[in-house]
C-alpha cells in the first residue's frame, strides 16, 4: 500500500505521517517512512540544492526537473522494492505537491507537468492520500511561531502558496477516492484519531 500525505508549508503534514508510521509499526506491519525531495543518497544531495537559499535564482524549470529527478531516483532505487516486498509505504510529498507547487503555484504547464511525472515515476500512483488543509494566514502564524529560518521554497510568498493550496482542492476533486482532505487546524490528536481510522478500515478491506 502506497499512502502519501500533502499540503502547503507548515500544514502539518509531517508531523501525522511519523505519527501513522508509529502507530502501524505498534500494530506490527510493516512500513517504510519516506520524505521528498530525498529519501536516497543522490536525492537528498538534490534536496539540498532546491531548498538553499543560496539559490533563489533558481528558474522555474530548473526546479520542476530537480525535484522530478529526486523522485525518479527514488521510485526506483527505495519504493518500487518496498511495495514488492508488501511494505507499507508514507511519502511525506509526492507527484500532488509537483502538480501544486510547480504546476499551479508556478505557473508551468499542467501537460508538461503531468508528463514529467510520469516519467519519473513509471505510472506509479498512490493508493491514498491525505491533503491536509490549512489556510495561508496559519502558514504565516506557524511559521512565525516556529522560529527558524525559512528555506528558499518557504520563501516563495503569499501568492504563490495562495495558488498551491487552490491547486490543491482542485487535484482532490478530481481525485476523490484517492484523496483525503483533512482539516489542519483541529487539534493533533483529532486528525491523528480520524487518520488511523480511515487506514485501518482501507487495511482491513
Amino acid at each position: 500500500m502506497f499512502i502519501t500525505f500533502e499540503g502547503i508549508d507548515y500544514s502539518g503534514k509531517t508531523t501525522h505521517a511519523k505519527a501513522l508510521v508509529e502507530f502501524l509499526e505498534e500494530q506490527n506491519l510493516p512500513v517504510l517512512f519516506l520524505r521528498e525531495p530525498g529519501g536516497t543518497l543522490i536525492s537528498e544531495k538534490i534536496r539540498t540544492i532546491l531548498l538553499d537559499k543560496v539559490n533563489l535564482g533558481m528558474s522555474q524549470v530548473a526546479e520542476l526537473l530537480l525535484f522530478s529527478s529526486a523522485r525518479a531516483q527514488l521510485v526506483r532505487e527505495v519504493i518500487t522494492p518496498a511495495l514488492g516486498k508488501n511494505i507499507i509505504v508514507i511519502c511525506d510529498r509526492f507527484t500532488d505537491s509537483t502538480v501544486a507547487y510547480q504546476g499551479y503555484g508556478r505557473g508551468i504547464d499542467l501537460e508538461d507537468v503531468h508528463r514529467l511525472n510520469h516519467l519519473a515515476t513509471g505510472g506509479l500512483i498512490p493508493d491514498l492520500t491525505f491533503f491536509v488543509d490549512i489556510t495561508i494566514d496559519e502558514i504565516y502564524k506557524r511559521q512565525s511561531a516556529a522560529g527558524v529560518e525559512i528555506d528558499r521554497m518557504e520563501s516563495s510568498g503569499r501568492e504563490f502558496f495562495e495558488k498551491a493550496r487552490d491547486g490543491y482542492w482542485r487535484i482532490a476533486q478530481e481525485a476523490p477516492d484517492r484523496f483525503v482532505v483533512v482539516n489542519g487546524t483541529r487539534p493533533i490528536d483529532v486528525i491523528q484519531n480520524e487518520i488511523r481510522d480511515i487506514i485501518m478500515k482501507r487495511i482491513i478491506n
